[in-house]
Protein backbone atom coordinates (compact mmCIF):
# COMPACT_ATOMS: atom_id res chain seq x y z
CA UNK A 1 0.00 0.00 0.00
CA UNK A 2 1.65 3.36 -0.93
CA UNK A 3 2.81 5.11 2.12
CA UNK A 4 0.54 8.42 1.48
CA UNK A 5 -2.60 6.48 1.91
CA UNK A 6 -2.00 5.57 6.13
CA UNK A 7 0.76 8.90 6.11
CA UNK A 8 0.17 10.36 9.37
CA UNK A 9 0.91 13.86 10.13
CA UNK A 10 3.13 15.85 12.36
CA UNK A 11 0.90 18.65 14.18
CA UNK A 12 2.60 21.29 12.81
CA UNK A 13 2.78 20.20 9.12
CA UNK A 14 1.23 23.36 7.67
CA UNK A 15 2.37 26.06 10.81
CA UNK A 16 2.13 29.22 8.81
CA UNK A 17 1.06 27.83 5.24
CA UNK A 18 -2.05 29.89 3.79
CA UNK A 19 -4.00 27.17 1.39
CA UNK A 20 -7.25 27.82 -0.07
CA UNK A 21 -9.62 25.21 -0.85
CA UNK A 22 -12.24 25.14 -3.57
CA UNK A 23 -15.59 23.48 -2.97
CA UNK A 24 -14.94 23.77 0.77
CA UNK A 25 -18.28 23.54 2.50
CA UNK A 26 -19.03 19.79 1.97
CA UNK A 27 -17.28 16.72 1.47
CA UNK A 28 -14.16 16.24 0.80
CA UNK A 29 -13.63 19.84 0.54
CA UNK A 30 -14.68 20.54 4.00
CA UNK A 31 -12.96 17.53 5.83
CA UNK A 32 -9.38 18.57 3.79
CA UNK A 33 -9.78 22.51 4.76
CA UNK A 34 -10.59 21.14 8.63
CA UNK A 35 -7.56 19.17 8.51
CA UNK A 36 -5.45 21.90 6.91
CA UNK A 37 -6.82 24.12 9.55
CA UNK A 38 -5.82 21.49 12.18
CA UNK A 39 -2.32 21.29 11.40
CA UNK A 40 -1.50 24.24 11.53
CA UNK A 41 -2.47 26.07 7.78
CA UNK A 42 -4.42 29.26 7.31
CA UNK A 43 -7.32 28.00 5.61
CA UNK A 44 -9.47 30.29 2.79
CA UNK A 45 -13.02 28.75 2.09
CA UNK A 46 -13.99 29.30 -1.02
CA UNK A 47 -17.62 27.84 -2.33
CA UNK A 48 -21.11 29.26 -3.74
CA UNK A 49 -23.06 28.86 0.02
CA UNK A 50 -21.98 31.45 2.54
CA UNK A 51 -23.59 29.48 5.11
CA UNK A 52 -22.49 26.45 4.73
CA UNK A 53 -18.97 27.92 4.42
CA UNK A 54 -19.48 29.55 7.40
CA UNK A 55 -20.35 26.39 9.06
CA UNK A 56 -16.80 25.04 7.87
CA UNK A 57 -15.62 28.52 9.38
CA UNK A 58 -17.02 28.11 13.08
CA UNK A 59 -15.56 24.79 12.99
CA UNK A 60 -12.26 25.52 13.11
CA UNK A 61 -12.58 28.54 15.10
CA UNK A 62 -13.69 26.35 17.65
CA UNK A 63 -10.59 24.15 17.09
CA UNK A 64 -8.67 27.80 17.89
CA UNK A 65 -6.85 27.11 14.73
CA UNK A 66 -5.63 29.72 12.58
CA UNK A 67 -8.50 32.08 12.07
CA UNK A 68 -9.46 31.02 8.31
CA UNK A 69 -11.11 33.13 5.70
CA UNK A 70 -14.63 33.40 3.69
CA UNK A 71 -14.39 33.71 0.33
CA UNK A 72 -17.36 33.23 -1.47
CA UNK A 73 -17.26 32.44 -5.27
CA UNK A 74 -19.75 30.86 -7.80
CA UNK A 75 -17.46 28.99 -10.01
CA UNK A 76 -20.17 27.95 -12.73
CA UNK A 77 -20.25 31.86 -13.87
CA UNK A 78 -17.11 32.90 -12.17
CA UNK A 79 -15.06 35.24 -15.36
CA UNK A 80 -11.54 35.77 -15.47
CA UNK A 81 -12.36 39.18 -13.62
CA UNK A 82 -13.18 37.03 -10.60
CA UNK A 83 -10.30 35.09 -10.75
CA UNK A 84 -7.97 38.47 -10.92
CA UNK A 85 -10.02 39.64 -8.32
CA UNK A 86 -9.59 36.70 -5.90
CA UNK A 87 -5.78 37.19 -6.77
CA UNK A 88 -5.55 41.09 -5.26
CA UNK A 89 -7.67 40.16 -2.65
CA UNK A 90 -5.33 37.33 -1.53
CA UNK A 91 -2.17 39.30 -2.31
CA UNK A 92 -3.17 41.99 -0.23
CA UNK A 93 -4.21 39.57 2.76
CA UNK A 94 -1.59 37.21 2.93
CA UNK A 95 0.87 38.48 0.30
CA UNK A 96 1.64 34.47 -0.62
CA UNK A 97 -0.46 30.67 -1.43
CA UNK A 98 1.29 27.36 -0.03
CA UNK A 99 -1.25 25.59 -1.28
CA UNK A 100 -4.45 24.72 -3.56
CA UNK A 101 -6.69 21.83 -3.17
CA UNK A 102 -9.09 22.13 -6.46
CA UNK A 103 -11.77 20.34 -5.16
CA UNK A 104 -15.30 21.86 -6.55
CA UNK A 105 -16.58 20.03 -8.72
CA UNK A 106 -20.38 19.30 -10.83
CA UNK A 107 -21.40 15.90 -12.02
CA UNK A 108 -23.58 16.11 -14.37
CA UNK A 109 -25.74 14.07 -16.10
CA UNK A 110 -25.10 10.31 -16.10
CA UNK A 111 -26.79 9.80 -19.86
CA UNK A 112 -25.02 8.57 -23.23
CA UNK A 113 -23.10 11.38 -24.90
CA UNK A 114 -26.20 11.25 -28.13
CA UNK A 115 -28.27 12.27 -25.04
CA UNK A 116 -26.26 14.70 -23.25
CA UNK A 117 -26.98 18.31 -23.12
CA UNK A 118 -24.93 20.50 -24.04
CA UNK A 119 -25.49 23.38 -21.86
CA UNK A 120 -25.39 21.17 -19.02
CA UNK A 121 -21.99 19.59 -20.68
CA UNK A 122 -20.62 23.06 -20.79
CA UNK A 123 -21.87 23.93 -17.19
CA UNK A 124 -19.54 20.93 -16.07
CA UNK A 125 -16.70 21.98 -17.97
CA UNK A 126 -16.55 25.23 -16.84
CA UNK A 127 -16.94 24.34 -12.91
CA UNK A 128 -14.47 21.31 -12.77
CA UNK A 129 -11.43 22.52 -15.53
CA UNK A 130 -12.09 26.14 -16.68
CA UNK A 131 -12.28 27.16 -13.14
CA UNK A 132 -9.08 25.44 -12.34
CA UNK A 133 -7.29 27.17 -15.45
CA UNK A 134 -8.28 30.63 -14.63
CA UNK A 135 -7.73 30.29 -10.78
CA UNK A 136 -4.89 28.46 -11.83
CA UNK A 137 -3.60 31.44 -13.88
CA UNK A 138 -4.28 34.36 -11.53
CA UNK A 139 -3.13 32.43 -8.70
CA UNK A 140 0.44 31.40 -10.02
CA UNK A 141 2.51 34.67 -8.96
CA UNK A 142 0.97 34.06 -5.81
CA UNK A 143 1.78 30.60 -5.50
CA UNK A 144 5.29 31.48 -6.71
CA UNK A 145 5.43 33.74 -3.63
CA UNK A 146 5.95 30.89 -1.58
CA UNK A 147 9.25 28.75 -0.76
CA UNK A 148 7.42 25.47 -1.77
CA UNK A 149 4.05 25.49 -2.99
CA UNK A 150 1.61 22.80 -3.87
CA UNK A 151 -1.51 22.78 -5.99
CA UNK A 152 -3.48 19.74 -5.87
CA UNK A 153 -6.16 19.26 -8.63
CA UNK A 154 -9.94 16.34 -7.58
CA UNK A 155 -9.32 13.38 -10.68
CA UNK A 156 -11.32 10.35 -10.50
CA UNK A 157 -11.00 6.97 -12.25
CA UNK A 158 -12.98 7.97 -14.83
CA UNK A 159 -10.58 11.14 -15.83
CA UNK A 160 -7.76 7.71 -16.38
CA UNK A 161 -10.25 5.68 -17.72
CA UNK A 162 -13.15 6.82 -20.03
CA UNK A 163 -16.61 4.72 -18.68
CA UNK A 164 -20.31 5.04 -20.39
CA UNK A 165 -22.91 7.26 -19.59
CA UNK A 166 -19.99 9.73 -17.64
CA UNK A 167 -19.48 11.87 -20.42
CA UNK A 168 -18.78 15.63 -19.47
CA UNK A 169 -17.67 14.83 -15.90
CA UNK A 170 -15.30 11.80 -17.65
CA UNK A 171 -13.96 14.53 -20.06
CA UNK A 172 -13.38 17.31 -17.40
CA UNK A 173 -11.02 14.80 -15.26
CA UNK A 174 -9.06 13.84 -18.69
CA UNK A 175 -8.12 17.43 -19.21
CA UNK A 176 -7.58 18.03 -15.65
CA UNK A 177 -4.76 15.51 -15.24
CA UNK A 178 -4.00 16.91 -18.73
CA UNK A 179 -3.42 20.49 -17.30
CA UNK A 180 -1.73 19.31 -14.40
CA UNK A 181 0.83 17.40 -15.95
CA UNK A 182 1.53 20.86 -18.20
CA UNK A 183 2.04 22.86 -15.49
CA UNK A 184 3.98 20.45 -13.47
CA UNK A 185 6.30 20.35 -16.85
CA UNK A 186 6.25 24.07 -17.33
CA UNK A 187 7.57 24.63 -13.84
CA UNK A 188 9.76 21.41 -13.38
CA UNK A 189 13.03 24.09 -12.86
CA UNK A 190 11.05 25.91 -9.77
CA UNK A 191 9.90 24.80 -6.26
CA UNK A 192 6.11 24.45 -7.30
CA UNK A 193 4.42 21.29 -7.77
CA UNK A 194 0.93 20.25 -9.42
CA UNK A 195 -0.66 16.42 -8.76
CA UNK A 196 -3.72 15.54 -9.00
CA UNK A 197 -5.86 12.67 -6.61
CA UNK A 198 -8.39 10.39 -7.30
CA UNK A 199 -10.38 10.33 -3.90
CA UNK A 200 -11.95 7.12 -4.98
CA UNK A 201 -15.42 6.03 -4.16
CA UNK A 202 -15.71 8.48 -0.60
CA UNK A 203 -19.11 8.81 1.49
CA UNK A 204 -20.05 12.22 -0.57
CA UNK A 205 -23.38 14.08 -1.55
CA UNK A 206 -22.33 13.46 -5.43
CA UNK A 207 -21.14 9.98 -5.34
CA UNK A 208 -24.92 9.32 -3.99
CA UNK A 209 -26.08 11.06 -6.98
CA UNK A 210 -24.20 9.08 -9.21
CA UNK A 211 -24.54 6.17 -7.25
CA UNK A 212 -28.37 6.03 -5.62
CA UNK A 213 -28.25 2.86 -5.39
CA UNK A 214 -25.35 2.06 -3.49
CA UNK A 215 -24.91 1.79 0.24
CA UNK A 216 -23.11 4.79 1.79
CA UNK A 217 -22.30 2.62 4.90
CA UNK A 218 -20.09 0.46 2.06
CA UNK A 219 -17.89 3.56 1.43
CA UNK A 220 -15.04 5.48 3.30
CA UNK A 221 -15.73 9.13 4.74
CA UNK A 222 -14.02 11.75 3.68
CA UNK A 223 -12.04 12.26 7.01
CA UNK A 224 -10.43 8.96 6.59
CA UNK A 225 -9.38 9.64 3.25
CA UNK A 226 -7.93 13.07 3.90
CA UNK A 227 -3.69 11.27 4.80
CA UNK A 228 -2.96 11.65 0.77
CA UNK A 229 -4.61 15.65 0.91
CA UNK A 230 -1.87 16.40 4.10
CA UNK A 231 0.73 14.26 2.30
CA UNK A 232 0.40 15.81 -0.86
CA UNK A 233 0.55 19.43 0.96
CA UNK A 234 3.56 19.27 3.46
CA UNK A 235 7.03 19.16 2.98
CA UNK A 236 7.82 15.12 2.78
CA UNK A 237 6.14 15.66 -0.88
CA UNK A 238 8.72 18.34 -1.86
CA UNK A 239 10.11 17.94 -5.06
CA UNK A 240 6.99 15.21 -6.31
CA UNK A 241 5.05 16.74 -9.02
CA UNK A 242 3.12 15.91 -11.87
CA UNK A 243 1.91 12.77 -10.48
CA UNK A 244 -1.41 10.97 -10.36
CA UNK A 245 -2.22 9.57 -6.97
CA UNK A 246 -5.19 7.59 -5.76
CA UNK A 247 -6.35 8.69 -2.01
CA UNK A 248 -7.32 5.01 -1.14
CA UNK A 249 -6.53 1.03 -2.37
CA UNK A 250 -8.40 -0.12 -5.12
CA UNK A 251 -11.82 -1.73 -4.22
CA UNK A 252 -12.21 -5.35 -4.78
Amino acid sequence: MDCHIDYRAPSDLLEDKVILVTGASAGIGRAAAIEYARHGATVILMGRSVNRLKDVYDEIEAMEAAKPAIFPLNLESATRQDYASVAVKLAEAFGKLDGVLHNASQLGERVSVADYDLDVWASVMQVNFMACVGLTQALLPLLQAAPNASTLFTSSSVGRQGRAQWGAYSTSKFATEGFMQILADEHRDSSLRFNSINPGATRTEMRRAAYPDEDPTALRTPEEIVPTYLWLMGAESHGVTGQAFDAQPPRR
